[in-house]
């Protein structure tokens, strides 16, 4: 469009301030969320934006190539995700599919010879945008979440199953405590715990020790979300990462507990619990679970996740294959990693 321009760089708060005051604006399109790309190993963020005549954002766009080593091998699992973008200025009807299409050509023209494939996993309902992905080679794939209103405790209480309180109700009597690391220590006893879940069951790569350490490093200057940790006798036995969009939303990013090893204590219950009763306490919107995988797969985490009252959505993911015969390889390198990566 005439008058329109991709950059890379601009004024750290007009970036902050686009997202923020967009309404589907989310921590994983703002500059805080690029930081900590940038801290983690093997993690390359990508970001742009489109500018009118008068240099004022119409859309961006961050998101990241991940891979699970460095050097050759790297790209073989290399994969580029966009995690609640892109975004687009919604008040102009008519530049809007344009703005995108500049958006969606730009991520491909950085990232489609540089990663297998591409992956935008949508926060939001995108069907709007279905047809410019489509021109740009993206497909679309169901991908269920639960989203569970917080903004008013007791209804939000209600919804939750009696099952599930009466477990976060017998973890605390037992004695298991809710709370936020002292100490770096703590946060990687929490990373142990959920390595050895991803290696033994979830069998899929975990990010490096890096991302986890810097979330606590930004965490502690209220930059990015928090961490909340389960202890018991002095043990820490399970906990949650949530990123937040400030006064809106707090994710699940990853959670796991020592479920069974302590009776009468369910940690992977009480975390999720935590996170709950921070956006209750904090005037947050939402907690979002960040997926319930495929409807047409059975999925068994799906029955822990509904039972805390959210309200199921179906906002996908669009995917774009780079390239096919590596896609395919791998997809199943990524497998044997996340099986054999300690």
């Amino acid at each position: 469009m005439n008058g329109y321009r991709i950059a890379a760089n601009i004024d750290r708060r007009q970036w902050s301030d686009f997202v923020l005051n967009h309404p589907h604006g989310n921590i994983f399109q703002t500059p805080e969320m690029f930081e900590l790309f940038k801290r983690t190993d093997n993690y390359e963020p990508l970001f742009f934006v489109v500018l009118d005549e008068t240099g004022k954002v119409k859309g961006s766009l961050l998101g990241v190539i991940q891979k699970e080593s460095p050097g050759i091998m790297g790209y073989f699992s290399s994969r580029t995700l966009v995690w609640g973008g892109p975004l687009v200025d919604p008040s102009d009807d008519e530049t809007e599919a344009a703005v995108l299409g500049m958006l969606l050509d730009e991520l491909v023209r950085q990232a489609g010879s540089r990663s297998i494939y591409i992956q935008s996993r949508n926060l939001f309902d995108m069907s709007r945008y279905s047809d410019k992905f489509k021109e740009n080679g993206f497909r679309y794939h169901e991908h269920l979440n639960y989203i569970v209103e917080t903004g008013v405790r007791d209804e939000t209480e209600k919804k939750i199953s009696k099952s599930k309180i009466r477990q976060v109700r017998k973890s605390l009597k037992t004695g298991a405590k809710i709370t936020e690391p002292c100490n770096i220590k703590q946060v990687e006893e929490f990373y142990n715990i959920l390595k050895d879940l991803y290696k033994t069951k979830v069998k899929r790569p975990l990010p490096d020790w890096s991302f986890f350490r810097s979330f606590h490093q930004m965490s502690r200057d209220g930059k990015i979300g928090k961490y909340f940790l389960i202890e018991y006798k002095k043990e820490i036995i399970g906990g949650i990462m949530c990123p937040i969009t400030r006064e809106k939303t707090i994710y699940e990013c990853y959670v796991c507990g020592l479920d069974g090893k302590h009776e009468g204590v369910y940690p992977s219950v009480l975390a999720t619990w935590a996170s709950i009763e921070y956006a209750l306490n904090n005037g947050l919107k939402y907690f979002d679970f960040m997926g319930a995988g495929k409807p047409d797969r059975d999925y068994g985490v799906r029955e822990f996740k509904a039972k805390f009252g959210g309200k199921v959505v179906e906002y996908g993911r669009f995917e774009r294959i780079n390239n096919k015969s590596l896609f395919v390889l791998g997809k199943l390198g990524l497998k044997i990693l996340g099986a054999l990566k300690k």
